[in-house]
């Protein structure tokens, strides 16, 4: 596999795209506006952090093995999965207790930018 990140970005696109068209689609009817909106957010989130994920693998693939860079993959990658999908949960499933995972998510992309913005300030990787 050329990039696990990049593997990853496409999955989350894909998934995202389809996530969203379900939501659209299938679940307009289904859910009241407010689940729906909480739906939307999962996707909007999934798909601009599937880009960064992107970003994250195209970088990564310029650089030697950076382990900083490393770790703001896959804390974008864990970020996606709970925030988004504690979110999917709990607008399909209406399980309010699975809003308490949304935030560790949410940490977990704000670590994610975080480190990409450390990489970015360290010598060497300027031009």
């Amino acid at each position: 596999m050329r990039s696990v990140f990049l593997f990853a970005s496409a999955i989350c696109g894909l998934s995202g795209v389809a996530m969203g068209a379900f939501g659209a689609h299938g679940l307009k009817a289904v859910l009241s506006d407010e689940m729906l909106q909480v739906y939307k957010t999962a996707v909007d989130y999934q798909m601009w952090h599937a880009l960064g994920l992107g970003m994250i693998a195209l970088i990564q693939m310029q650089t030697s093995d950076v382990v900083i860079l490393k770790w703001a993959g896959w804390m974008m990658l864990i970020g996606v999965i709970l925030f988004s999908g504690s979110l999917y949960l709990l607008a399909i499933l209406e399980m309010k207790w699975l809003g308490i995972i949304t935030p560790l998510g949410g940490v977990c992309f704000i670590l994610s930018w975080l480190m990409l913005a450390v990489f970015a300030f360290q010598p060497g990787n300027q031009e």
